[in-house]
């Protein structure tokens, strides 16, 4: 009927009324119990329960749980802690599992699976599943999203620039952003979710728009009579005000929910991916833009 609290209401007490065990036998008010019993084509007729079953007190038999046909045993358990992401209770388990002398105690050793069917099914496997298998749909699917939004960006890129090397340098500082995510995870001891992983795909659309304006401004202004470093130096001082007060906006609008026990890792991918980088955008780009050029010009004027 519900649940107490206990430790802290990290580990609820489940609460179940019964009746007393005297109190529970078959009553003559349950065996007169009407049932409706059709009889060929004729109208349903109504027949007391005791006379179509015959009440016996036995032992009950044990569940059978059953996946995909196959006998198993459903083992399950609450994570909490530096364990409250799935994957973190799995790999200790799993390193449990193989540290185990299975041959000493007489036992085989299970095969250990993170999805799909076991290999060998005379013998013991070890399959994840429950939350697991969410987060795992949850991970492919966005991981899907995130290659298809990656070619959108390159194909919109291409049609702006006329040009199919432009697009790789505007794409270079998304894989950066990982430097900043796994810092920031690191300092709040806070698991990789899937709400971090979000943050990460909405990433790309922040960091593409920084690297357009650094880009777009480093075509316009070159001339025949300035340097390739010049104009990489006057676009980074020129364009790193706007980049850094984007940045800046969409950090303090991730701050607010940097203590959001749900989307905590969403705002540190944020805050901390973009402040990596926005610091690395404006030194790497020009460096990816002088190795991809394509024009044969030197990079100084003297050269």
């Amino acid at each position: 009927v519900g649940y107490a609290p206990r430790g802290g209401g990290r580990d609820p007490l489940p609460i179940q009324i019964a009746l007393d065990q005297s109190q529970r036998s078959w009553s003559q008010a349950l065996a007169a119990t009407p049932v409706a019993v059709t009889q060929g084509t004729g109208r349903p007729q109504l027949i007391q329960l005791g006379e179509l079953v015959e009440a016996k007190v036995q032992p009950g038999g044990q569940s059978m749980f059953r996946r995909d046909g196959r006998g198993a045993t459903m083992v399950t358990a609450e994570l909490a802690g530096r364990y409250e992401a799935p994957i973190y209770g799995m790999l200790a388990v799993d390193d449990a599992v193989i540290k185990f002398d299975w041959k000493a105690h007489g036992l085989i050793k299970p095969e250990i699976r993170l999805n799909g069917q076991p290999e060998d099914e005379t013998k013991p496997s070890l399959l994840w599943d429950g939350e697991w298998e969410i987060t795992w749909v949850t991970f492919r699917d966005m991981g899907a999203a995130f290659g298809v939004a990656l070619l959108a960006i390159y194909v919109l890129v291409v049609g702006q620039f006329r040009n199919f090397k432009l697009p790789l340098v505007i794409l270079t500082p998304i894989p950066l952003t990982l430097v900043g995510i796994v810092i920031g995870h690191m300092l709040f001891a806070a698991p990789f979710t899937a709400t971090s992983m979000i943050g990460f795909i909405a990433l790309a659309g922040i960091i593409v728009r920084n690297s357009i304006l650094l880009v777009d401004f480093i075509n316009h202004a070159r001339a025949p009579d300035k340097s390739l470093r010049d104009t990489l130096l006057e676009a980074g001082m020129i364009r790193f005000k706007p980049i850094a007060l984007t940045a800046a906006a969409a950090m303090i609008g991730a701050g607010v929910i940097l203590t959001d026990p749900i989307f905590q890792g969403l705002a540190i991918s944020l805050l901390f991916g973009l402040a990596s980088s926005t610091l690395l955008t404006v030194l790497v780009i020009p460096a990816i833009y002088i190795v991809l050029r394509d024009d044969g010009r030197p990079a100084t004027l003297g050269s």
